[in-house]
C-alpha cells in the first residue's frame, strides 16, 4: 500500500551551491548527509548503477523530503538549464507559500530567476522560477475553498 510521497532527488554539479539555496534561502531544514567513493555495492544495486561516487544531503520542509545529489562517478549529463516545462520528466516541483507575492520578491532579490510576477487563478496564486541550476520550482499560494 502507497502511503504517500517520501521524498523526491535533485542531481545538482554543486552540492554546496544547492544546500546554501535550498537551506540559506528556501529554508528546508538540513536532516542528514552522507558520501561514499566508489565499494558502495548496496547503493550500486538501488540506483542501478556501478562504482557510484555521490554526495547525498536530505533536507526537509514541511511535510516533505528533498534529496539533493553531487555524482561524480559516473559523471553525470548536464541537463539544458532552460529546458522546457513541457519537456518529458519532472517538470517541476511546488512549494507551497502562505504569502506569494512577498516571497517572490524576497526570492528574486536572491537570485532565483522567474518569467513573470505570480498570477492570480482565482483560488490560488502561482508561478514558475528556477533554481541555480535551471530545475523549475513553483510557488504556490492557497487562496480559496477548491485549491489543494
Amino acid at each position: 500500500m502507497i502511503t504517500g510521497i517520501h521524498h523526491l532527488a535533485i542531481s545538482v554539479p554543486d552540492i554546496e551551491l544547492a544546500f546554501d539555496f535550498y537551506h540559506g534561502v528556501l529554508g528546508f531544514e538540513k536532516v542528514f548527509n552522507n558520501s561514499w567513493e566508489g565499494d558502495r555495492p548496496e547503493a550500486d544495486q538501488v540506483i542501478g548503477l556501478d562504482q557510484t561516487q555521490a554526495k547525498v544531503w536530505m533536507l526537509k520542509a514541511g511535510n516533505a523530503f528533498l534529496e539533493l545529489w553531487e555524482y561524480e562517478h559516473p559523471v553525470p549529463k548536464n541537463k539544458k538549464f532552460d529546458y522546457s516545462a513541457a519537456d518529458h520528466g519532472i517538470a517541476h516541483f511546488a512549494l507551497q507559500v502562505t504569502d506569494i507575492h512577498e516571497e517572490y520578491e524576497r526570492l528574486s532579490k536572491n537570485g532565483m530567476t522567474f518569467h513573470a510576477p505570480p498570477v492570480d487563478l482565482g483560488n490560488s496564486f502561482a508561478i514558475y522560477g528556477r533554481d541555480p541550476f535551471g530545475n523549475i520550482l513553483e510557488l504556490y499560494e492557497v487562496s480559496g475553498e477548491r485549491s489543494i
